[in-house]
């Protein structure tokens, strides 16, 4: 048990009374001895009385003002933890608050969003001319970089909050990063940048390496946001080296560089420390937000293996980079090439989804792969059509009027249809978080595809669940 200085302090001055009071009666004894014995005078005696009176006066005194001081402390230390402690439950309330406000802004943020990205790839499809083609495309990507946002202060959210594991895959960065950096491009020309990027690699070779694809975009977006919001004028660069290629591993270096306002050396060592260091920083005081998708960037660099780093000049610019150790796979392609639809001929769809526009949507890529749609605008529609329709698949809106995906759900599973068929169910929501999915996997849902709708993605799960269902027939 660990014994504290103050409380030590108490235990010695309570032996210091205890020994004082025994000296005092031991006094009083020996001058009463010497009074009977007829040694000392009665006045004399009566003297050395008063004093040793005096004295313990004095000494009773100087304890409890020590003892009531310390009541004092005590009382306001009690007062002052019930305070930080109604504090604290503020904070946790506001926290959750946050997520909450969070988890809303995101779903309202995706669901034009899916209509919005639907629709231009819908119009793509049509017989466009050269303008018509380029002012598509251009409203595509802005549409991406909105997405990108809001998924950027999503993921940061879900880092800081919590744990993160690595999902390593099979990936082709230089495919993946080019889409990404596209998006950029368009947004450094809106504020008169220069933009370039370019990939390094061994001559002749072509590597695809295990990696978590979504986390390097994530830190990447993070520092390629920064580098456009803090340079006004000039260019960024976007450097990918796979160049540096050991055994089985293969050394990716990743530099942004901009010409930018720069940062002091002083400021530059301290940036991805932890807030205090951004709260000092007087340059990102100045802009609103910069500096905590640093802090996410770097942690999710170190968990990834590498470290995040940065060189920089005031009024010249700064450059990050960082370097990851991946394994390589030669001449293995990633899953997007190795998986192809393959529908049976007859495949019928049940789409639980209320707004009108995103049922467009999906109607559209769903035939595109040769599915026959059947929609229900509700969660009480879609278990009234399935009990007397069958389907292959159901796509069931999360967030629904009357009835949502969650109720429907288990009511489609308590049937005796699904007892025979288990349909699988695939649910569909603007959410995005992690919790979401989890909760969609404890309602029962097969998988879970998030708005907008990635293309690819749906496509894996049609041949997912058609492939299940050619091998139970």
């Amino acid at each position: 048990m660990k014994i504290f200085p103050k409380s030590i302090g108490k235990i010695k001055m309570k032996k210091k009374l205890s020994i004082f009071i025994f000296v005092s009666i031991a006094a009083i004894l020996i001058i009463g001895f010497f009074f009977i014995e007829k040694k000392i005078y009665a006045e004399s005696a009566a003297i050395f009385l008063l004093i040793l009176a005096i004295v313990q006066v004095l000494a009773l005194q100087f304890f409890l003002k020590n003892q009531l001081k310390n009541e004092v402390i005590k009382t306001n230390l009690t007062l002052r933890l019930e305070e930080l402690k109604e504090k604290l439950e503020i904070s946790e309330e506001l926290a959750n608050h946050k997520s909450i406000y969070l988890a809303n802004m995101s779903y309202e943020v995706r669901t034009p969003l899916n209509t919005v990205l639907g629709m231009l790839n819908m119009l793509k499809q049509t017989n466009l001319d050269s303008d018509q083609s380029a002012q598509v495309e251009i409203a595509e990507y802005s549409s991406k970089h909105l997405l990108q946002l809001v998924n950027m202060v999503t993921d940061n959210a879900e880092v800081n909050d919590e744990e993160v594991a690595l999902n390593l895959k099979t990936v082709d960065l230089k495919a993946d990063l080019t889409k990404l950096f596209k998006v950029f491009e368009y947004q450094t020309w809106e504020k008169g940048l220069e933009f370039d990027f370019k990939f390094l690699s061994e001559e002749n070779a072509k590597y695809f390496v295990l990696a978590d694809s979504a986390r390097i975009q994530q830190v990447l977006i993070n520092l390629i946001n920064n580098a456009i919001k803090f340079t006004h004028t000039g260019k960024i660069s976007i450097i990918v080296d796979q160049s540096i290629g050991i055994d089985n591993d293969q050394i990716i270096t990743f530099y942004i560089k901009d010409t930018g306002i720069g940062m002091k050396a002083k400021d530059a060592k301290d940036i991805f420390m932890n807030t205090e260091g951004i709260a000092k920083n007087s340059i990102l005081r100045d802009y609103r937000g910069g500096g905590m998708g640093l802090i996410i960037s770097h942690k999710l660099v170190s968990i990834m293996g590498g470290q995040l780093k940065v060189e920089s000049k005031e009024n010249e610019g700064s450059t990050f980079y960082f370097s990851l150790q991946l394994k390589k796979t030669l001449n293995v392609k990633s899953e997007e090439e190795i998986h192809r639809p393959v529908l049976s001929d007859k495949f019928n769809v049940l789409v639980a989804e209320d707004n009108r526009m995103n049922q467009k949507v999906i109607k559209f890529i769903l035939e595109r792969q040769g599915a026959d749609c059947t929609f229900a605008k509700n969660g009480l529609e879609a278990v009234d059509l399935y009990k007397i329709l069958d389907f292959d698949m159901i796509f069931m809106d999360i967030y629904m009027p009357d009835m949502d995906g969650y109720e429907a759900t288990k009511f489609i599973k308590e049937t005796d249809k699904y007892a025979i068929s288990k349909t699988p169910i695939i649910g569909v929501s603007a959410s995005a978080f992690e919790k979401d999915i989890e909760k969609a996997k404890l309602a029962g849902i097969d998988d879970y595809l998030s708005k907008p709708i990635d293309v690819e993605k749906l496509k894996k799960l049609l041949v997912k669940y058609a492939h299940k269902d050619i091998e139970t027939e």
